[in-house]
């Protein structure tokens, strides 16, 4: 997510609440807090596989697993405790295990928080695996898991689950469970903010901690980082998506603290909270040892996977080398000498699109692409729109995190896609906590006369509150008065919700690529249902959205 500033509840706490937080962090090994990390367990089940296991970044020939062990009873995360434990992995073309096609060990140390990978090449392209772990005489779950298409490979059809922003405290996240029920996942996107760095009940819950996070402090050490990442791999629903599709993971600024940039974070009091890059590098660590991605250029999160010829996917890493956020109304979010991506990152990821020889050029993106006006808004949702996005209270038009803040950047990249005349390029989005499915025009302020380079689908959050929410109202009340206004000012704009949670599912052949969007009956209930909502498509060379009645 983007600068959400801390609730109404949270703000009325006094500004210094971060003296709290570093005497907590000091003790962020304690057993209290660490063994809330965890379910409860009888001291002789040692080793045992409490986090689930799970897979990511599917290649042609190859597949990332992860899993982590517990080798003894005081080994939880964050310890630095238990003893070096051999974790063997197992692949198999079946869940029986009868026809096991690649199998090894790793060492599960103290120094990675016992968390393994195995990253597994010689397989075959396009096909379905199954996977568990063994340590000490115990098995992990089996879990089934897919390899990309071949390089060259005429792909007919592909299937993203789409997820972002996902605050453990503010509900359950039954997105996960529901998209894991499918049963139809090439593999699933998390576009940022997999967990949130906050204390309990400092961010939006709409004034109830449905259920409280570990530790309860803020996160700042590389201990507390590991402790929250152990928290949210315990999620039974979670556990189930991981188990049955690979997940393509990009990070936002929760998985460091709000409104990260290169230097520090609005969440960050440099010195009352140690050192920004300390904080970093150890939320970077944690990340890496936690999730099932491979750490890619200049171990960051931006990296390109290829899906035959029907998609490659070209992932960002829009924290790690922006330069810091500036106040609205200055100028300076013109400013040529201010990036979002760094130039190293912009220069390849143009590159990636210029060479593309996929008939569709995905791009993973943290924060909106698409300018976005306020427009007139009325006060009373001016006021609740401008907290959840970082706006000034004035209300004037730009969000400064998102690309709207680093306009040379996005202006070098939308003449890049024009003037080489690159087609079918589209933007997958979080962070802003509701569904979009946007034009990117090259010039907002002409636009429909201007062209559009490409196109985004913007999914809105699985917990974390949206303009409801922070109004208190019943889900669907205020996007019937907000979406219109926003879609006045913004003619580029084919759909927002600004209410409700859930997720996308992405379905690509060479004529379309669509996104269907399904939301929660309610965020706070474990059981809460899930239906479609919208669905929304563009076709092959247009670079412009339309609406469908149908999902697929």
């Amino acid at each position: 997510m983007t600068s959400r500033q801390r609730s109404a509840e949270s703000n009325s706490l006094s500004p210094r609440r971060r003296t709290v937080v570093k005497a907590a962090a000091a003790t962020a090994v304690l057993a209290a807090p660490l063994a809330a990390a965890l379910p409860a367990r009888a001291a002789d089940e040692a080793p045992a596989f409490l986090h689930g296991v799970a897979s990511g970044d599917p290649l042609p020939d190859g597949i990332l697993l992860w899993t982590r062990v517990t080798p003894t009873t005081e080994a939880v995360p964050g310890s630095g405790l238990g003893p070096d434990t051999e974790v063997g992995w197992v692949v198999a073309k079946d869940k029986a295990f009868t026809t096991v096609v690649a199998k090894g060990s790793v060492t599960a140390t103290a120094a990675s928080d016992h968390t393994v990978k195995a990253d597994v090449r010689g397989l075959t392209p396009a096909t379905d695996y199954w996977f568990r772990f063994s340590a000490g005489g115990t098995e992990s779950p089996a879990a089934r898991t897919r390899t990309a298409p071949a390089s060259d490979a005429a792909v007919a059809n592909l299937r993203f689950g789409v997820v972002s922003c996902a605050n453990w405290e503010a509900g359950y996240f039954s997105s996960y469970r529901h998209l894991a029920a499918r049963g139809d996942l090439d593999a699933w996107l998390h576009l940022g903010d997999y967990i949130y760095e906050y204390g309990t009940g400092e961010y939006g819950t709409r004034d109830t901690v449905v259920r409280q996070h570990a530790p309860a402090h803020e996160i700042l050490t590389l201990a507390d980082y590991r402790i929250r990442h152990g928290k949210y791999k315990t999620d039974p629903d979670l556990k189930a998506l991981h188990a049955v599709a690979p997940v393509v993971a990009i990070w936002d600024d929760h998985e460091f603290a709000n409104d990260a940039w290169s230097g520090g974070a609005e969440n960050h009091t440099e010195g009352t909270e140690g050192a920004w890059a300390a904080r970093q590098a150890a939320a970077k660590q944690a990340y890496f040892e936690w999730m099932p991605v491979r750490p890619a250029i200049a171990g960051t999160t931006y990296r390109r996977l290829r899906f035959g010829k029907l998609a490659d996917l070209s992932l960002l890493d829009l924290r790690s080398f922006r330069s810091q956020q500036v106040a609205v109304g200055n100028g300076s979010v013109d400013d040529p000498d201010r990036t979002l991506t760094g130039r190293a990152q912009l220069d390849w990821l143009k590159a990636g699109l210029k060479s593309s020889d996929t008939t569709w050029r995905l791009v993973g993106n943290s924060v909106m692409i698409s300018p976005f006006a306020i427009g007139s808004l009325s006060a009373d949702l001016l006021k609740p729109l401008a907290e959840l996005l970082g706006l000034p209270k004035e209300g004037l038009a730009l969000n400064t995190d998102q690309w709207d803040g680093y306009t040379d950047d996005r202006r070098e990249l939308l003449a890049h896609l024009r003037s080489h005349a690159i087609r079918n390029t589209v933007f997958l989005t979080g962070d802003i906590h509701m569904a979009w499915a946007n034009d990117v025009p090259v010039d907002a302020g002409t636009y429909p006369l201007s062209a559009s380079a490409a196109t985004e689908f913007v999914v809105t959050s699985v917990t974390s509150d949206n303009l409801d929410d922070l109004l208190k109202v019943p889900q669907g009340t205020v996007t019937a008065l907000a979406a219109p206004v926003i879609q006045v000012a913004n003619r580029h704009v084919h759909w927002v919700d600004t209410d409700r949670h859930g997720y996308g599912v992405l379905d690509i052949t060479a004529d379309r690529a669509q996104m269907d969007y399904y939301v929660l009956s309610d965020k706070t209930k474990a059981n809460a249902t899930s239906s479609w909502a919208r669905s929304y498509r563009t076709r092959t060379g247009t670079q412009k959205v339309e609406r469908t009645y149908t999902p697929v």
